[in-house]
């Protein structure tokens, strides 16, 4: 069986890679988040978003290519590893893993200033470690398991959009019982579509391109599918057009819906648009789903980290022990370690100095684009190399290539270099910048070196037994 060699199990259903590549998306950060925006950004919000998602979409597509030929467990960190090289591939993974396990912690930590807060006797500490510890239990008995319990988590906040969506349209239209559309007005109280200049919109987009990561979670559970080249296409094109509905659509309802001069009504967005719509309880409905949003990336955070450092331990990067797997298909020995790891980063926060976990936390904050690089990159010299041998084999194809991916790719440079010109991120960019340099001079210093020293000794070892 292919399970008792420590293979991943084919448990994921069609209906769970759809929903999971939505679902990884959408966190806390849209319900809050998009109020910011507007809020410092104007009407021309709804062009920052339209770019960003156009952007994400773009990526999207490029590794979904990749996918389609080669579905793996490590996804962009085994293309980077094929198409540019092995250091690409152990520096993207070891980064991301981080980066998940930073997302586990803070969501962890956000959940369980949520459950103190409902119910006090609990203390905030207690919540944040119990979190990690029943997420380890959806992922380490099957993967089946994790995709029926995120695909409920993802399908509430589905579900909670799309309401958005139609109430929000209703109030525009005038059909809402009870309420009067504003029209034009809330537009024009801003002075412009512009209001604060061009600069912003560009401003916004490094702020919503890092939120809308995620999505690509979808081409990781697509190796653990009955049919990944099936569910892989099919999952990328509902990103498609679910990311311009869902963010780019949220954000003309929000623009149009709520008044520049009602401040206190970005700071909970989606709560503002239910409780003027009438619907009782609209605050607390909307705390209820938050609470889910962090349950569900913090249970794709355990997933996907422990798929990344599964993949990382079959190339060699990472200890074998983290490649074992138990007799449902689940890396038993990877999900453990990601449980440990989110365990100690925990801990940091609430016993030693803050300030060193929020230095941890600024340290991943920029891997997103990392991330998207490795992908544009990886994408550009695979396709190139599979049109010369063997273009039969693209089935699903970047759009106008090599033009578009060029394009993205300058794009995506631009948005990682600007962080440095950002004030509020600039202590995220050069930590990051830092803390993939450690990486990557630690592949060097440790793989390469043992992996050369390990060549020499085969090398040996088949010459010895050729001469006997």
């Amino acid at each position: 069986m292919a399970i008792q060699k420590n293979e991943l199990q084919k448990g994921l259903k069609t209906r769970h890679i759809t929903m999971i590549s939505i679902g990884g998306v959408i966190g806390s950060g849209l319900y809050v988040g998009t109020g910011t925006i507007i809020n410092d950004t104007g009407p021309a919000a709804i062009l920052s978003y339209l770019l960003a998602t156009i952007m994400v979409v773009l990526v999207m597509r490029m590794l979904g290519e990749m996918a389609v030929l080669n579905p793996d467990s490590g996804s962009f960190s085994t293309y980077a590893h094929q198409a540019i090289g092995p250091w690409a591939g152990y520096t993207i993974g070891w980064l991301y893993w981080f980066n998940w396990i930073i997302i586990i912690v803070i969501e962890a930590t956000i959940l369980g200033a949520m459950v103190h807060q409902w119910v006090p006797s609990i203390p905030m500490w207690t919540a944040s470690l119990s979190f990690p510890i029943i997420m380890m239990f959806t992922n380490i008995f099957s993967v089946k398991s994790y995709g029926e319990f995120e695909y409920w988590l993802a399908f509430i906040k589905v579900a909670t959009i799309v309401s958005f969506l139609c109430v929000g349209t209703a109030m525009l239209l005038g059909i809402m019982p009870g309420v009067e559309s504003p029209g034009m007005d809330n537009i024009n109280s801003y002075g412009g579509f512009f209001p604060q200049g061009i600069l912003p919109v560009f401003l916004s987009i490094v702020f919503i391109t890092f939120s809308l990561s995620g999505s690509e979670v979808a081409a990781i559970a697509a190796g653990e599918s009955e049919n990944p080249e099936k569910n892989i296409m099919k999952a990328i094109n509902s990103v498609v057009w679910r990311l311009l509905i869902f963010f780019v659509g949220s954000s003309i309802i929000l623009v149009f819906l709520l008044p520049k001069s009602e401040a206190g009504l970005f700071k909970a967005p989606y709560a503002s648009i239910f409780d003027m719509a009438g619907l009782p309880a609209a605050g607390q409905f909307m705390n209820i789903v938050i609470f889910v949003s962090l349950l569900s990336i913090l249970n794709t955070g355990m997933y996907t980290s422990s798929r990344i450092l599964y993949s990382l331990s079959k190339k060699g990067d990472a200890p074998k022990l983290f490649s074992k797997v138990n007799k449902r298909g689940a890396p038993i020995g990877a999900i453990l370690a990601c449980v440990v790891a989110a365990y100690m980063f925990t801990l940091l926060k609430f016993v030693a100095a803050d300030q060193l976990f929020v230095i941890l936390a600024s340290s991943s904050g920029g891997v997103t684009m990392i991330m998207y690089i490795f992908i544009a990159i990886s994408h550009l010299r695979s396709r190139k190399k599979i049109e010369k041998e063997n273009p039969g084999l693209l089935k699903v194809k970047m759009w106008l290539f090599p033009h578009l991916t060029y394009l993205t790719i300058f794009m995506l440079f631009t948005i990682f270099v600007a962080q440095a010109f950002i004030p509020s991120m600039r202590l995220q960019f050069f930590l990051t910048f830092c803390i993939t340099g450690l990486v990557l001079v630690s592949y060097f210093v440790f793989i390469k070196n043992k992996k050369k020293k390990l060549n020499i000794v085969q090398t040996v070892s088949k010459k010895i037994i050729e001469e006997k």
